[in-house]
Parts: structure tokens; sequence; C-alpha cells
């Protein structure tokens, strides 16, 4: 299937082989569906903080960074803004079309749009530029204005370099509030604020050069310091696609062609990083400052959560990893097992009874040894997406995992049954514990499960192809983590899917 330059050219991108073979088979016998047992609720595998814990949980994290701890805020951002702006593509089309203006304002989103224009934060750039008031734009002025090179441009570059909030004569892009948001919950003891943006290399240099723009107002204003770093998703991690009939697929000059496996294969860069906790929020989820107060509250909470979870897991870490299954009494397998089981929900396979205690200490120590997360979760309000279950594993177990809805089998009515009754969604709210009780750094690719990625049909060049995505990062690629589902306010996810959604009131100034 694979010729002798197809594997030159693998070998050339720094690809793996036997993984691109492994891709190959991957598109013959599909994914497996992961099967849920139950959602995970309030007081059944979701834990519902109430203020007195809040206020602890607080103080633990506080406390923790005065005695040295190290956070690192992590941004996926690169991602393009071209589908936040689908339905002015569609009108820009439809112009082009010969359809008159009266008729492309009769959509719901354009009329929606057009009514709302003088609220959007990017309005006045767009009049700067043009050098005309907004409502005295054509419509297809107004749609170069935003979408091409004669104006902003927004519908070629990313959703982080967007101007997304008015503050008074100023506005505020994705990248700005996760500064904000950085200085008031993600600094050290000496106020420094380390964040990490993903981005691609063609936007690497409008990220740098707004932040280089606006970074010494932010260190003024919040007194911090703020480390910036930045890296692109590997292009070792892009999958190969292949035609409807599983062959490789091939470009016009012959060769492969190789897509990015999506935000699975951003593990790869979080592997990288060096901190105690990390907090990863999407770049689009952000709010005005007036409403900022939960998102502060609850990111302090469950970090505080996560350290006082960790320091119970890093007792047992030490103890199994120090003494070997003999030298411990009943007493500590009984205790191990027990907070494993009920406060980790990590349940055992089946079949699995600890009839010998040298299988028991190898299967704590493996349960034990793994990285942490503490996810945020919100009601479920009718957002598209993952949500919080049981599932059971590869080697039989049963635990907490973030499941998407392509993960669960559409034709199994029990399976269907269960997804139905989740009652909460995950907004990508996360906080993670990446090292042992020594201070050393896990794998985290060893913690993937390389079962759970999807396979999409997609078009190049008049051609359909499939194309393959890596495990998710906060599903698949985090599904042998020990893992802590947290109810948040709804009020804490604001993300902004189109470019509607900034009319939105939690987009809006007072």
């Amino acid at each position: 299937m694979l010729k002798p330059n197809d594997l030159l050219l693998i070998k050339e991108r720094g690809s793996n082989v036997q993984a691109v073979e492994q891709q190959i088979k991957n598109y013959i016998h599909g994914f497996p569906y992961l099967k849920i047992i139950r959602a995970a609720t309030r007081g059944n595998g979701l834990i519902v903080l109430r203020e007195e814990e809040i206020n602890e949980y607080t103080g633990i994290y506080n406390e923790s960074i005065s005695n040295g701890l190290k956070p690192l805020k992590f941004v996926p951002a690169s991602g393009a803004a071209s589908r936040m702006f689908k339905s002015l593509f569609s009108a820009k089309e439809d112009l082009s079309s010969g359809k008159s203006e009266e008729e492309i304002l009769k959509s719901k989103d354009i009329r929606q749009f057009f009514s709302g224009i003088k609220k959007f934060a990017f309005c006045p750039e767009i009049e700067k530029i043009s050098g005309k008031k907004a409502e005295n734009l054509n419509l297809s002025e107004f749609l170069d204005m935003v979408l091409t090179p004669k104006g902003l441009n927004y519908g070629n570059i990313p959703k982080g370099l967007i101007r997304f909030h008015t503050y008074g004569k100023n506005a505020r892009t994705p990248v700005e509030e996760h500064l904000v948001e950085g200085a008031n919950y993600a600094h050290d003891k000496n106020r420094l604020v380390k964040i990490h943006f993903t981005v691609s290399p063609e936007y690497l240099n409008g990220f740098t050069g707004l932040i280089n723009s606006v970074r010494a107002e932010y260190e003024q204003q919040y007194n911090v310091r703020y480390e910036i770093s930045f890296s692109q998703q590997k292009r070792t991690t892009d999958t190969i696609s292949v035609d409807l009939n599983n062959n490789p697929f091939r470009e016009a000059d012959g060769k492969l062609l190789f897509r990015p496996a999506g935000h699975g294969a951003l593990l790869e860069n979080l592997n990288e990083l060096d901190a105690d906790i990390v907090f990863i929020k999407n770049i689009d989820n952000v709010l005005q400052d007036r409403l900022k107060s939960d998102t502060f509250k609850y990111k302090k909470a469950l970090a505080g959560l996560l350290i006082k979870l960790q320091k119970k897991i890093f007792y047992y870490q030490e103890k199994l990893d120090t003494f070997h299954y003999y030298a411990l009494n009943s007493s500590f397998f009984d205790e191990a097992a027990n907070f494993l089981e009920n406060i980790l929900n990590v349940k055992p396979p089946k079949n699995f009874y600890y009839s010998e205690k040298e299988e028991l200490y190898h299967y704590l120590r493996t349960k034990y040894n793994r990285p942490i997360r503490v996810c945020g979760m919100v009601k479920n309000e009718g957002e598209p997406g993952g949500g919080p279950f049981f599932a059971i594993n590869n080697d039989g177990s049963c635990s907490l995992q973030i499941a998407e809805t392509s993960q669960i089998d559409p034709n199994d009515e029990e399976q269907q049954l269960i997804a139905g009754n989740a009652t909460h969604f995950n907004p990508v709210d996360l906080i993670c514990a990446l090292k042992n009780y020594k201070g050393e750094k896990f794998d985290l690719t060893q913690f993937r499960d390389p079962e759970t990625g999807f396979i999409s049909v997609k078009s190049k060049d008049g051609k359909e192809l499939k194309a393959q995505e890596l495990p998710g990062l906060w599903n698949g690629s985090m599904a042998d983590w020990n893992t802590f589902f947290v109810e948040v306010p709804v009020s804490t996810f604001t993300p902004v899917k189109t470019v509607n959604d900034l009319l939105r009131k939690e987009h809006q100034p007072d």
C-alpha cells in the first residue's frame, strides 16, 4: 500500500512509519465506541462545592502559591476564525451570485448581525479604516471590511486576535482577556504569570506583536510580570488521509496527503511544559471584566481541591513506590483500595477480586501513578459536545471520562439513553497536575487511549477523502488520568462560536 517514495516522504516529515500504517488500519477497521455505564451527576461522580469548601480550597491554593507552587495557563489558540464568520461568508457568496441585499438580509443571522453593528467591539476600527460611519456602508462594503484584507481580514486570522470586548474607548481581544485572567489566578509568589498559547506558524507574528504592544500596560495595571510562550501543533502529529476505499489519498503530484490531527495533537505540546499545575481553557471562552468574579473564584477553588487530593494521592504513590507488597499491611491496602474506588471513582474490572496481595499491589501502583485533572462541568443547557460519564476502560476497569457525542454508539438505544441522561456539559475548564510525588514529569503520551480517535469525510480538490483525528485532548488523550468532575456555574462558560455570540450580554459592556 505504501510505496518506497512514500516511506521517504514519511521519514522526511519526521513521522513514524509504523504510526502511519496503524492510521491506515484505523480507517479500515474504524474506532470502537466508548462504552458508557452512566452519566456522572451531582453527588454521583460530580462534586458540588459548598461555600465553606470553596473558601477552604481557595485558602489551600493561596497558601500553596505562597509556598512556591508554580502554575501555568495553557490556551489552545491555533484555529482560524473562519467558522465564526460562516454566515457572513455565505452572504458574500450570495452577493457574488447576484442575490440582492434585500434578499440576503432576510437571513435571521445576517439581520441580527446588521441590527447589532454598532455593538461589536471591532466596529470603530471598521469606521476608521473605511472612513465611513457603519450605517453608511452598504452590505458588500461592510462584508469586505470585516472579512478581507481590505479591512480587518477577520475571515483569515485566529479568534485570539479579534476584538471581542469594548471597555470605554478601548477594545480587548481574547488574548488580552487571558492575560487579565492569568494575572488574577495564575501568578506565582513573585507575581510571575506564565501563559502558553498554541498557535499556527502563520499567525505567530500577529500574537507576539499584539502581546508586545499591550504587555507593559497589563503588567502595570495588575502588578505582575508575564512570561509568554508559544508552540505550534507538531507536523509529526499530522495523520495520513485515505480515499473512500481506504487507500492512501494522493495529491496531483502523487504525494501522500497529511492533515492536522485535531486538538488531540496538542498533547505533545502540553507534554513539553514544566509547571506544578496547569490551567487549560479555550481561547474563545472569555468574559467582560464585570462578570469574571465567578471564573476567578472557581479557578482558585478547583486548584485548591486538586492540591488537597494530590497530597493524598502522593502519599499512596510514595508508599507503593518505596515498599514492596510484602512490606505493606492489609489495612494500607484496604485504605488505598477504598480511596481509589470511592474518591477517585476507579472501579476494578468485574472479575478482579484482589485474590492475591501482589496482584492488588501492582493494580494500585498503576492506578495511582498517573496524572491528575480536575474538570469543571456546567449544567447542560443545550450546548453540543461532550459530557461527564462513568465508562469502561481498556483494562476492564470503570472510571470517570469526558465522552464526546461521536464516541457513543448512535445505534445503541441503551447507550443513547444513558447519554441523554447527562445533566452536565464539558466547557473545557481543566486544572491538571503533570508530576509524581518526586516532582518528576509524567510522559503524558503513555496515558492516552489510542482507540478513541475520530474519522471524518472531507474533500480536497473536488475529491472526497477520509481524515483522522487523534484522541481529543480532554477526552481520549486524558483517558487514563485520575479524574475529578466538579460543578461550576454556567456564568463561567461563554464561548464565541459565531460572530453574533458577541451580541450576548456576557460580551457587552454594562
